[in-house]
C-alpha cells in the first residue's frame, strides 16, 4: 500500500518513542521503505531534567539503530535556542 519511498524525514518520530519500542520502530521503518535514505533529527539532553518525550537520543544510539545498514553522517549539531520546552539545555542534531 505504501509504494516506493525515495527518502524518509524523521523530525519527531524516533524521539517520541520510549526506548522499549525504538528497535521495532527502526526495523519496521527500514523494512517498509526498502531502506530508503533518511534525514533524522534528534535531541540530546540530560533526562534527569526532563523525562520526555521528546526523548534524548545520542549518536551511539543512532548508530545502534542504523549503523549496520546505513552510512551515518552527522550534518549539524547545535544548541537548541531556549532549550528543550524551555526546561533544559539541549543539542539538536541532524
Amino acid at each position: 500500500m505504501l509504494g516506493s519511498v525515495d527518502a524518509v524525514y524523521d523530525r519527531a518520530a524516533l524521539v517520541a518513542l520510549p526506548v522499549e519500542v525504538r528497535d521495532r520502530y527502526t526495523a519496521h521503518l527500514r523494512h517498509i521503505t526498502d531502506q530508503a535514505p533518511q534525514l533524522l533529527v534528534t535531541y540530546e539532553y540530560d533526562q534527569t531534567w526532563m523525562s520526555g518525550p521528546p526523548f534524548s537520543i545520542n549518536a551511539e544510539e543512532v548508530h545502534h539503530h542504523y549503523g549496520d545498514r546505513y552510512e551515518v553522517s552527522q550534518l549539524v549539531s547545535q544548541a537548541l535556542p531556549g532549550g528543550l520546552k524551555g526546561q533544559c539545555a539541549a543539542q539538536e542534531t541532524v
